[in-house]
């Protein structure tokens, strides 16, 4: 019997494109102040914006800093009077771009939790997504997060949310809701709630922590072979937890090979892209990365594959970052056959670090090579086999995402030939996934 899709996208999560194959740091204050003098400081912009240069100067890839003189750029900086926070943000963004590294970026205080809240994969609601009924034009569940305070509480697939405490729905837009939705762990919500054949109802929840959900998967028959599809939209702190889970749940399944979707996927954390190529992996190079002194971190597979099964990954020219890094390493290993259009081409690690304000920097702290040694820079992953959407084809995908990894999917049927061609090949003693031969060269 066909499974469902178990995982769905979450409710509007911030994604930042091609910009966080991240590690996490935590700038601290000076030792010794006491919390009046830590408060002073933090009512100061002037302190934000030497962090912020203190940082980059410790940090920064680039020891020229783009052939930037960055010591008179401090004297510049901290010779200017702020009367503001934004005259001091609007400083550090000038000075940043100086760099010309779209990837080193100043955040203010809620767009640096809105990275953390993502990169987290956690926040604060009822667990549910949502979308505005294209017939109604009314708020409706698609779906309750599985053991959220929504499912618990009985909110159901194709309900109609009203009101959101009292405050009428008609015509408010998802992120609205959204934003409505979400609040401090522990406090009650109300939503008026319209359910086909019985009357309207109030439905009164309690918000928690909701372990977004970054994986969706299903098992395709196709033919006489049984699929295991699986999407990663993005690599969270819980991304690697719940690859594990669903690879453990198909293989339960007697899955017969698997597709691995890193489409539209921006990245995200570092450590989580090397933990699922593990995952895929007994032995071999996943990643080297370079740091501005010219020191070198290799990362290698650990023995721990949860497969062999034939594997192929799709991606396409949003997939990017640590994307890229699971794909590459994937490839250059043999595992895998890649298929769709070269990749975005980030090749850049950031560090995100928190300031005294409560606002954040990300900061370029390393280059990465793939396990052969390649730049991927402004170039990505080239595909194996490489198949483009037409215009209407993405059209098609974007209005319906439940097509994607269906036969109504281009890219995804001819991965799926692609298997077929591995597995009608005589078995051998050796993991067949790791002398795939592609159908056809890139174009």
């Amino acid at each position: 019997m066909r499974k469902s899709l178990r995982h769905i996208y979450p409710l509007q999560l911030a994604l930042f494109s091609g910009v966080v194959a991240t590690s996490t740091t935590v700038a601290l204050l000076s030792p010794g102040l006491s919390g009046s003098g830590r408060a002073a400081l933090q009512d100061d912009p002037k302190t934000v914006v030497d962090e912020v240069w203190q940082i980059v100067n410790r940090e920064y890839v680039d020891t020229t800093f783009n052939k930037v003189d960055w010591q008179s750029v401090r004297q510049t900086l901290l010779d200017k009077n702020y009367t503001s926070r934004q005259q001091a943000y609007q400083a550090i963004t000038v000075a940043l771009k100086q760099l010309n590294d779209p990837y080193t970026r100043f955040m203010d205080a809620e767009a640096y939790k809105e990275l953390t809240t993502q990169t987290t994969g956690e926040l604060s609601g009822i667990g549910v997504r949502l979308e505005v009924n294209k017939q109604t034009q009314n708020l409706t569940v698609v779906e309750p997060i599985a053991n959220s305070p929504a499912f618990r509480g009985g909110l159901k697939a194709g309900d109609q949310i009203l009101a959101i405490d009292s405050k009428p729905t008609r015509n408010m837009s998802i992120e609205a809701a959204s934003n409505l939705i979400r609040g401090e762990t522990g406090t009650p919500i109300t939503l008026r709630v319209a359910r086909q054949g019985i009357s309207e109802f109030n439905l009164r929840l309690v918000r928690a922590r909701i372990e977004v959900p970054t994986v969706r998967y299903a098992v395709r028959q196709e033919g006489k072979d049984r699929i295991g599809y699986l999407r990663l939209q993005e690599f969270n702190a819980h991304a690697a937890s719940q690859m594990r889970q669903s690879i453990n749940d198909l293989k339960s399944q007697q899955v017969n090979a698997f597709v691995l979707d890193l489409r539209g996927n921006p990245g995200g954390l570092l450590q989580s892209s090397i933990e699922i190529a593990r995952m895929w992996l007994d032995k071999g190079s996943i990643v080297r990365t370079v740091g501005r002194q010219g020191n070198a971190t290799e990362s290698t597979a650990s023995q721990s594959a949860l497969t062999q099964l034939p594997l192929v990954i799709l991606v396409d020219r949003s997939s990017a970052s640590a994307s890229e890094i699971l794909a590459g390493a994937l490839k250059d290993n043999r595992r895998a056959t890649v298929v769709g259009n070269p990749t975005f081409g980030k090749a850049l690690v950031q560090s995100v670090q928190s300031l005294s304000d409560g606002s954040g920097l990300a900061v370029t702290v390393a280059h990465y090579y793939t396990p052969n040694g390649t730049d991927i820079s402004r170039k990505g992953i080239a595909p194996h086999i490489q198949v483009s959407l037409t215009s209407q084809q993405r059209q098609a995908l974007a209005a319906n995402p439940a097509l994607l990894g269906t036969q109504a999917d281009p890219q995804y049927t001819k991965a799926v030939g692609s298997l077929k061609a591995i597995l009608a090949q005589p078995k051998q003693s050796t993991n067949r996934a790791a002398t795939i031969v592609p159908l056809s060269r890139p174009r």
